[in-house]
């Protein structure tokens, strides 16, 4: 009888045993050239579900072994029982820790196709974690037998007080849920407030918005002012956009000769600076007839705002250069300004009319 017990100890061992080298093997061999199948798949959201449960795997085949042990070995069925449930309870939370990774990682997956280089928000990531663990931990109660129902009315009772306590936080989080829902800026973006303020937004968490200015400083806006706030998104409906060079060139410019070389030097420019859209042909418009000048607009464009700066920069510096070689004059403003003649000397009209014209003097 006694060896017979040991026979089982031994065979509860073995199989425990037997469920971990599988479960690592799976990992190491199954699940990695499953994974390689995958990556040849249209779709990357199989690859990332396998991701997300692949560290899982050997744990989930250590849980069978212990149910199977459990039945193995002579111990009392209540003693069994509890082993049952308590690997039920373990799975529960590996599944539930498996589905938020996997629920995040879509997140960041959706926010990058959707923007190019922007980002999940935390606020996004957080409340999909958090609701997901919530989820498997009422499961979890309610496999142990622990009624919740009880637990959700005491939640409900409790969440209406804390409401009405912190309604200024709960204005901030259900607005950043509604940015990060409606997305009418996203991680990455380059956006400009009504305040003047600009600068890429870093994050979006629950109580505010992170948004890091060109000097590299970080402003930080709450929710709700940003969800109320006229804002401008240099990122959307796409970072491509145009800069503007406002140029003026003398009256006895030949106009034709003036388009031709500016659109050139613009489009040299394009091709070889960085930011700027090399298969882009730029184009300029006459606008003004300036005090001094023939005013005109070039249009450039860039991939995205912060490039304008060392476009504009190249192009001005080439600009200047070719309109030098060509002849062509960006004049300035200047006054004339005519003294009093010295005392003895006749005064005319013609010395004392201004620049402009006008009446004659004395």
């Amino acid at each position: 009888m006694g060896r017979a017990i040991d026979y089982q100890w031994i065979i509860a061992l073995g199989v425990l045993l037997a469920a971990v080298i599988s479960g690592y093997l799976t990992r190491i061999l199954v699940i990695r050239r499953l994974a390689g199948i995958l990556a040849r798949t249209d779709t990357d959201v199989d690859d990332l579900a396998l991701k997300s449960v692949r560290g899982h795997v050997p744990f989930w085949f250590l849980l069978g072994g212990l149910v199977l042990a459990a039945r193995i070995v002579p111990v009392a069925p209540h003693l069994g029982d509890l082993a049952v449930r308590a690997a039920a309870a373990f799975l529960v939370i590996s599944l539930s820790v498996a589905a938020a990774s996997f629920s995040t990682a879509l997140l960041r997956r959706r926010a990058t196709r959707a923007g190019g280089t922007a980002a999940a928000t935390s606020l996004s990531v957080n409340v999909a974690r958090a609701s997901i663990l919530t989820l498997g931990g009422l499961l979890l109660l309610s496999n142990l037998g622990i009624s919740i129902t009880p637990l959700l009315t005491a939640l409900g009772v409790g969440s209406l007080a804390v409401a009405l306590a912190l309604q200024p936080t709960l204005t901030n989080f259900i607005a950043g849920v509604h940015i990060s829902v409606a997305r009418p800026i996203r991680v990455g973006d380059f956006v400009q407030l009504e305040t003047g303020t600009q600068g890429y937004v870093e994050d979006i968490n629950w109580r505010a918005t992170r948004i890091r200015e060109l000097p590299n400083n970080i402003i930080i806006v709450p929710n709700a002012r940003v969800a109320e706030m006229i804002l401008t998104n240099f990122a959307m409906p796409e970072p491509e956009q145009a800069a503007l060079v406002q140029v003026g060139v003398a009256y006895g410019s030949d106009m034709r000769k003036v388009e031709q070389v500016t659109c050139q030097v613009a489009r040299e420019t394009l091709r070889s600076v960085p930011g700027g859209v090399p298969n882009f042909d730029p184009f300029i418009r006459y606008h003004t007839f300036g005090d001094s000048s023939i005013n005109f607009t070039v249009i450039l464009r860039v991939k995205e705002f912060t490039d304008r700066y060392l476009v504009t920069h190249e192009f001005m510096k080439r600009l200047k250069a070719r309109y030098d070689e060509d002849g062509i004059e960006i004049p300035f403003p200047q006054r004339v300004v005519h003294s009093p003649a010295p005392s003895g000397v006749p005064v005319t009209a013609e010395a004392v009319r201004p620049a402009g014209g006008g009446s004659d003097g004395p």
